[in-house]
């Protein structure tokens, strides 16, 4: 056993105990805690491949596969059990959160540009973030609630999110819809349906509820979605978006997982290829026109690299800035 790779997994999982899971998820502290605690769990997780044995993918794989959740001594013997099924589904998954709550952060960002548009997405997982115009949405503004319900009448899928600041917020008229990814995931399939829903920690009170309901309507009506590269795919798979319409590429979240080296070309083919839309951490990369300033702690939302808000992660604030509400540059 490399002692070194068991020393590694101790202290990721230390940290994601301590930082990471408290306040989201019990179980999934109680099971970091274990791997810290016990030699023989931590030295069954050190065989994965360190670029594939974080927690939240590793804990995703074994409630996949059927851990217990409920006692934290008889899961750290099933896992001891389980380490060669553990690794192998370890080894071809990824996380790919596909958070439909995203979309209402997007939604003001997309309010600034005039439709119908066309939508692609880099890093779409099953391209649950391309139904934006099929969601409700409840924006939480003091004691005042902003509601929007798409045109044919109030969605299964309702995102609530709070609001700071006053910017246009209207249904997007979007008419093509398209993701790139490196595994894309079909909503029509079941393995995939599972997967996407596994990656709720337990604990996230409604999470699953809504991906479900999201996964529902992409499977009525699927985008196109391809696989591949980023900044490779996104110029081919462009060039078939209909040219009667605005092409707008989003990035949510995405270039966090790609290597610092390919981010300045994702950034580049998005802007080449249309309008650019992101949410990313201020210090992520050099696409914005001003450096973002944060005071929450959150993402910078930016259109075109002008930042227009600080938002939540995945969706559940908006703090948008004064004197950006009314057109897009």
């Amino acid at each position: 056993m490399d002692q070194d790779a068991v020393t590694a997994v101790v202290a990721r999982y230390e940290r994601f105990a301590r930082a990471e899971a408290p306040g989201r998820s019990a179980v999934y502290e109680a099971w970091a805690r274990r791997v810290v605690d016990d030699r023989a769990v931590a030295s069954t997780l050190a065989v994965i491949p360190e670029t594939r044995r974080q927690p939240p993918l590793v804990f995703a794989v074994m409630r996949l596969l059927g851990a217990p959740l409920d006692d934290v001594t008889a899961w750290a013997a099933w896992v001891v059990e389980h380490g060669d099924a553990i690794a192998a589904q370890c080894a071809r998954r990824s996380v790919q959160t596909n958070e439909p709550l995203r979309c209402a952060a997007l939604l003001p960002a997309l309010s600034l540009i005039d439709g119908p548009i066309a939508l692609l997405e880099v890093g779409a997982s099953a391209g649950l973030c391309l139904y934006p115009d099929r969601y409700s949405y409840r924006y939480r503004r003091g004691d005042e609630v902003v509601a929007l319900d798409p045109a044919e009448g109030p969605s299964a899928v309702v995102l609530d999110s709070d609001l700071d600041g006053d910017p246009v917020l209207r249904m997007p008229r979007i008419v093509w819809r398209a993701g790139i990814d490196l595994n894309p995931l079909d909503a029509r399939r079941d393995d995939d349906r599972a997967w996407l829903a596994g990656l709720v920690w337990p604990g996230e009170e409604g999470r699953r509820e809504r991906i479900e309901g999201a996964l529902d309507i992409a499977a009525a009506d699927p985008p196109l979605l391809v696989a591949g590269d980023g900044a490779d795919a996104l110029p081919a798979l462009a060039a078939r978006a209909p040219r009667d319409a605005t092409l707008v590429v989003t990035t949510p979240g995405v270039l966090a997982h790609v290597p610092r080296a390919r981010r300045g070309a994702v950034i580049d083919a998005a802007r080449t290829a249309g309008r650019w839309i992101t949410l990313d951490a201020p210090d992520l990369h050099d696409g914005w026109t001003r450096r973002p300033v944060v005071s929450r702690g959150g993402f910078a939302l930016a259109v075109d690299g002008v930042v227009r808000a600080e938002v939540d992660p995945l969706g559940a604030w908006v703090a948008w800035h004064p004197g950006n509400a009314s057109t897009a540059t």
